[in-house]
């Protein structure tokens, strides 16, 4: 029987292959490289990956052009900021700011000015929704900060979420591509959505269906190619693949009590699970995210064993509020049951985390494909 800490090690592996897969770089690479020639007079990226996806666009052009990103605060690259005809903003996520307004302005002036005779690429990823809008008028930031976080905190669906941005954004569902007056559009979009719609990533942003002129949408990198990354990686370590499905969906308390039961008496071997749960937030939540108060949550049912690990994380690098992107928990993470549970009701579940030091940092991965949980069984 491994060690908890070889088993560590392990998920750590499996994670880092999954990530490698559908890094933002890589992913636009390996699709422009099978995509026909084309060379945008304009890119612009949004999202979590922006940074990544357009240092990929940009290792693949020919000639040089104009290229916007927007993308989270200190998700940047600095050596990008300091190209010549590259403007990057960094905006609030999950609740947009005044910087995610200047940004959707910005888009908005770009695309509607461009020359009749003119190709833009378009790289959108998860979180795209909150760090580019414009608004209509009669509508504050305020307003959007409030109906944000009431969503968020009340367990809605990303699906859920995304539809209602759709109803009162200026940019959202295809509206900011429809201004595009130029020749071709060309859409490259990393899925962080159940069913990997290019109408649902991003709220929609990338979306080319009110689109006049010639168009094309890509999904280049999904959940399901990091899943089967990680599987094709556990295999090569000696595992063998007992679950392997995107079913990560629903409240995070609904899911342990599903999974918990079943991962305590599983048969050796490796378990993978991609999806995006939700959660219900109470009055001023504490320190974490969806993904530390399911691996905490997860860590009761596996009290006591000396032969299952577990990972739970978002595919960002980062699990709501925070800077960690979820936790690594086994046996011994549920050592004081007293505080965790009242961790897991405050939803403090980081905090508890890192005092047993099984948070799970990675810094921004320049992806997004919503979120993975891995267990193995020894």
């Amino acid at each position: 029987m491994g060690s908890s800490e070889n088993r560590k090690q392990a998920l750590k592996a499996i994670w880092d292959a999954a990530i490698a897969a559908v890094s933002g770089a890589q992913a636009v690479e390996n699709a422009i490289a099978a995509d026909t020639p084309y060379q945008p007079d304009m890119i612009i990226a949004v999202g979590k990956a922006a940074v990544g996806m357009c240092r990929g666009a940009m290792n693949c052009q020919t000639g040089s052009c104009e290229a916007i990103i927007v993308t989270k605060h200190e998700h940047a690259d600095e050596e990008l900021r300091s190209r010549e005809r590259m403007t990057l903003i960094e905006s609030g996520h999950p609740i947009p700011d005044r910087h995610s307004l200047q940004a959707g302005s910005l888009l908005l002036d770009k695309v509607s000015t461009m020359s009749q005779d003119s190709r833009l690429l378009m790289l959108v990823s998860g979180g795209a929704s909150a760090l580019a809008e414009a608004l209509p008028e009669g509508m504050s930031l305020a307003d959007l900060q409030s109906i944000t976080d009431e969503m968020i905190s009340t367990g809605k669906t990303i699906g859920e979420i995304n539809s209602r941005r759709k109803g009162t954004s200026l940019i959202k569902d295809g509206k900011l591509l429809q201004h595009f007056p130029g020749a071709e559009i060309r859409v490259y979009a990393i899925s962080d959505v159940e069913g990997d719609s290019i109408s649902t990533i991003g709220s929609g942003i990338g979306d080319c269906h009110r689109v006049r002129g010639k168009a094309n949408s890509t999904v280049i990198a999904s959940n399901q190619i990091a899943r089967d990354k990680a599987a094709e990686a556990a295999v090569s370590l000696g595992y063998e693949i007992r679950h392997n499905d995107e079913s990560l969906f629903g409240d995070v308390y609904e899911l342990a009590r599903a999974i918990g039961p079943e991962l305590r008496d599983a048969a050796p071997g490796v378990y993978i699970w991609g999806g995006e749960p939700t959660i219900i937030l109470p009055d001023n939540p504490g320190k974490g995210g969806r993904n530390q108060s399911l691996a905490l949550a997860l860590s009761e049912y596996l009290s006591g064993s000396n032969n299952i690990s577990l990972l739970v994380a978002g595919t960002d690098g980062t699990d709501g509020p925070t800077s960690a992107a979820g936790g690594l928990v086994d046996g011994d993470t549920f050592a004081d049951p007293e505080a965790a549970r009242q961790a897991l009701q405050q939803a403090n579940a980081g905090t508890y985390l890192e005092q047993q030091a099984s948070l799970f940092v990675t810094g921004p991965t320049n992806t997004n494909v919503m979120d993975l949980a891995i267990a193995i069984v020894d």
